[in-house]
């Protein structure tokens, strides 16, 4: 199995002499089925302004492109959590030293969509959350499935659904995503940002992201929008 290269010139490359991934099944593709909401949630009436949470599930590409579909969500910013300012870097967390995980801060409108249902579509079609730091066809603990929480009430509803689920037997293997708080968030560089949408037919792209978004607007179409919010404005 290959691992994703993060390069704009690498893409060019890769593309020129037709490379297709060997990947197997992530996410969107073992999963692509519903899952039980969360019992424990923040109800529209209670919320208050716009929101952020922050989930790692490995490649940053397909998590910000997944949720940028999501009706509610403002803005998702790719980027890293776990580690220090100093390391969030993209050749350095790759050395898979750091602490860091590559990570989306979503904004959202609570009153649109809640931080429960969100973590709905975080374990049903963002990502697997039974695969032990890695996703697909990426190795390491920067792929690693991961809920930063930036409240009390974040953690809650997030040990909660893990309960939930695990105790409902929901997935075929044990849930192996991690709850800590959040320390930092830190954005990724130019080029990582809205890569999804600037770069569709990219075969990493294609084999292991495009299907996430394919499931969110299959599975769970009342969270499904067309056109996806970004942060160039690129469509």
């Amino acid at each position: 199995m290959h691992t994703k290269i993060k390069t704009l010139a690498a893409a060019l490359v890769l593309a020129a002499f037709g490379w297709a991934c060997q990947a197997g099944p992530v996410g969107a593709d073992a999963l692509n089925q519903p899952i039980p909401a969360p019992v424990l949630d923040t109800p529209a009436a209670e919320a208050k302004g716009l929101q952020t949470a922050v989930l790692a599930g490995g490649c940053f590409w397909g998590m910000q492109g997944m949720f940028q579909h999501v009706p509610g969500v403002t803005k998702v910013v790719a980027g890293y959590s776990g580690g220090t300012k100093a390391t969030a870097h993209y050749d350095i967390v790759s050395t898979e030293t750091t602490g860091h995980a590559e990570s989306v801060e979503i904004t959202f409108d609570p009153k649109k969509i809640s931080y429960g249902q969100l973590l709905r579509l975080y374990f049903a079609v963002a990502h697997d959350p039974t695969q032990l730091n890695r996703q697909g066809p990426d190795h390491g603990p920067s792929y690693r499935s991961e809920i930063f929480f930036t409240s009390p009430s974040q953690e809650r509803i997030a040990r909660a659904y893990v309960e939930q689920l695990t105790k409902g037997k929901i997935f075929g293997a044990s849930i192996v995503t991690k709850i800590e708080p959040l320390k930092g968030f830190y954005p990724a560089e130019d080029y990582h940002q809205d890569f999804l949408i600037r770069n569709p037919t990219y075969p990493y792209v294609v084999r292991n992201d495009l299907p996430k978004i394919d499931a969110l607007k299959r599975v769970y179409p009342e969270h499904y929008r067309e056109t996806p919010v970004s942060l160039t404005g690129a469509r």
